[in-house]
């Protein structure tokens, strides 16, 4: 254990380097002076990690690095401590050991794997034996059950995601909107890769060649990891087949039923194993936008993908540019904390995005024309409910046109 927790603990020797800033850092610095615990949750390789040793990296202004523990659970020494909360104990004796001082903030990545960790953490915040205590998860089971009960009014959770479009154009010195418009061919390509390999940190950070192996290990890692060990799901076989329809099918309508035939499972398996997809962050499930909740779980319902990059592992082309900027306009949205629709009924709108009572209809297309227009603009134009914006995205259009904005991706975005 004393060389797993060295290993681990590099900021005891010096500052961890080589990070990228993320917009919500100063979110979590402001945090810092509550006592609230701080949970991150988000898909795998999101950055919950480097936003922990940016925290660190902080806190080591203030305080002696020694008396801050970082723990990564999903290291494979930890297995053997999967199925005994009791491990913590043994953890911080042994790191206040190695140290010599008491340990002040932790941080725990990936928690989830120790079973019980809750009662644990519950106790020690109780307790006060630490000043502040912080959880990563990659699963929103995290927030579910014992958790939700045991630690009520205990912890703040922030939702971390890929990078957004915004911070790429800030890693590439384009913070401005004169830098913007005088950097517009690079700014495109920028988004042109963001379009077909998403904005996972290291997908970003590689040659091109590698994009595709690292963005198919992270799928892997998500669906065993996540979904089949987490849920102990028996047919892996039809798991899988369901996972990759739903990639080489995204944005389209759907039901239970129908996913039930196609990959030749019940009703409720597919249900279940949506929600298994929608718990690791790799989908999520829009439903129709309605005053009606029953009429919300009645109707079909679409699926999107966190991050653009898996949909390079379907059957999807970059030259469908229609469908991957739909799901990248998607992904920004989510990332500005919207609540997400879609409306389908007699015409279509591709989002209703909700924040602060205000209600936003947004239709994608990559580029409008004589042919699609008046369908486009009457998805918006035909909506029976009151909308505060009406907003076309394109690729790279800009006017307006009566109460309708059209306007390019990355200008809505940046």
């Amino acid at each position: 254990m004393n060389n797993v927790i060295i290993s681990q603990n590099k900021h005891w020797e010096k500052s961890y380097v080589g990070l990228y800033d993320r917009d919500i850092f100063s979110t979590l610095v402001k945090n810092l002076e509550l006592k609230h615990i701080q949970i991150l949750q988000g898909i795998r390789r999101s950055g919950k990690s480097t936003l922990f040793k940016l925290l660190i990296n902080h806190l080591c202004k203030q305080v002696d690095a020694k008396e801050i523990l970082y723990i990564n659970f999903d290291d494979p020494f930890f297995i053997k401590y999967s199925n005994d909360a009791r491990s913590f104990y043994a953890i911080i004796q042994t790191a206040e050991k190695l140290v010599g001082k008491k340990i002040k903030y932790i941080f725990f990545d990936e928690v989830q794997v120790i079973e019980g960790w809750e009662s644990y953490v519950k106790s020690v915040y109780d307790s006060e034996n630490f000043k502040k205590i912080f959880i990563t998860g990659s699963n929103s089971s995290l927030l579910n059950g014992d958790l939700a009960t045991l630690l009520t009014g205990r912890y703040l959770s922030t939702m971390i995601y890929p990078l957004s479009f915004k911070e790429i154009l800030k890693i590439n010195s384009i913070d401005d909107y004169m830098t913007l418009n005088k950097k517009l061919p690079m700014v495109l390509n920028l988004l042109d890769s963001m379009m077909r390999y998403g904005s996972f940190v290291e997908v970003w950070d590689v040659d091109e060649s590698f994009k595709r192996d690292i963005l198919k290990s992270y799928y892997d890692a998500i669906l065993l990891k996540d979904c089949v060990s987490n849920n102990h799901i028996r047919d892996i076989k039809s798991f899988k087949e369901l996972s990759f329809y739903s990639i080489t099918n995204l944005t389209s309508l759907y039901s239970y039923n129908s996913l039930s035939k196609i990959v030749g499972i019940n009703d409720r398996s597919a249900k279940e194993y949506v929600s298994y997809l929608e718990n690791c962050y790799l989908f999520e499930e829009l439903k129709l936008f309605s005053f009606s909740l029953k009429e919300q779980q009645n109707n079909k319902k679409k699926l999107y993908l966190t991050d653009n990059g898996f949909l390079e592992l379907g059957f999807i082309f970059s030259s469908n540019y229609g469908k991957l900027l739909e799901n990248l306009v998607y992904t920004e949205l989510k990332k500005q904390g919207y609540e997400i629709y879609f409306y389908n009924k007699n015409y279509e709108c591709d989002f209703i995005a909700k924040k602060d009572n205000k209600k936003i209809a947004i239709q994608v297309c990559y580029t409008i024309n004589e042919h699609n227009k008046k369908r486009e603009f009457n998805g918006l134009l035909k909506l029976p409910f009151e909308v505060d914006d009406k907003i076309i995205i394109t690729y790279n259009q800009n006017f307006v046109e009566g109460n309708i904005k059209v306007t390019s991706f990355w200008e809505y975005f940046s």
